[in-house]
């Protein structure tokens, strides 16, 4: 099996090529966005930039979240409301809110005062959809590698907004198991999710997706499990995968 990697690699990158070469994987950095003549890999882990280049032209196909997946939960798991509407509806905000991009980082992941601040039509599309929240400070926050409906592995990676690493909190694994019994089925076999402490109670922060996510202090083998199933090969995508996917 060989991964494929971007020109630049994060040091959870590096890691995880590094826990792929000892498991027997060949591991191919192109220095760019082509894919040479010939070829052949299996799975990738890289931004969604990257792997809208290559995914295709390599056969593989990247596992992600519905874009409206967040919208689609019930307030107790989200303890606030989240909408999914295009830019061109979220210029008419006139209040704060949390907007992002559902599965890029095309319009970047931040409180904008009102909709006058987003990015303008002559920089992105008026068409493009984006999750509008309400703005909510998370007392901790952890990532959790989900695989076939399991916490695989996880890890804390931030406290009242500042990075802060460390092992996963029971409460954070039992919250995420408990939203897997739930909604498990609603997501891919293989995915990230964030989730963290609110005042009130757990919410989940975000899905994103194994194969452009980072680790954190999860363990590297374990996480490296998920990001292969997350982005395997186009023949091997089971039924209930092949919905998620990314165009």
């Amino acid at each position: 099996m060989t991964l494929v990697l971007p020109p630049r690699l994060t040091l959870s990158a590096r890691d995880l090529r590094d826990v792929a070469q000892r498991r027997g994987l060949r591991t191919v950095q192109l220095p760019t966005f082509d894919v040479p003549a010939g070829l052949r890999a299996d799975h990738l882990h890289a931004g969604p930039t990257f792997a809208d280049a290559v995914a295709a032209r390599l056969g593989i196909a990247p596992l992600e979240a519905p874009a409206d997946w967040l919208t689609g939960l019930p307030r107790e798991f989200t303890r606030r409301e989240i909408t999914l509407v295009t830019i061109g509806e979220a210029y008419e905000l006139r209040r704060p809110a949390f907007v992002k991009s559902p599965n890029d980082k095309s319009v970047k992941a931040m409180i904008y005062t009102d909709g006058s601040r987003l990015p303008g039509p002559d920089a992105i599309e008026r068409g493009t959809p984006v999750l509008v929240s309400d703005i909510v400070d998370f007392v901790a926050e952890y990532r959790l590698h989900l695989l076939d409906g399991e916490v695989h592995a996880a890890s804390q990676y931030a406290e009242r907004g500042s990075l802060f690493l460390g092992p996963p909190s029971p409460d954070a694994l039992a919250f995420g198991a408990d939203l897997l019994a739930g909604f498990g089925q609603t997501l891919p076999s293989a995915i990230v999710l964030d989730v963290g402490l609110v005042d009130g109670g757990w919410a989940v922060i975000e899905p994103n997706a194994a194969w452009a996510s980072g680790a954190y202090v999860s363990d590297r083998a374990r996480v490296l499990d998920v990001v292969l199933r997350a982005a395997g090969p186009v023949t091997r995508v089971s039924d209930h995968d092949r919905r998620f996917v990314r165009p």
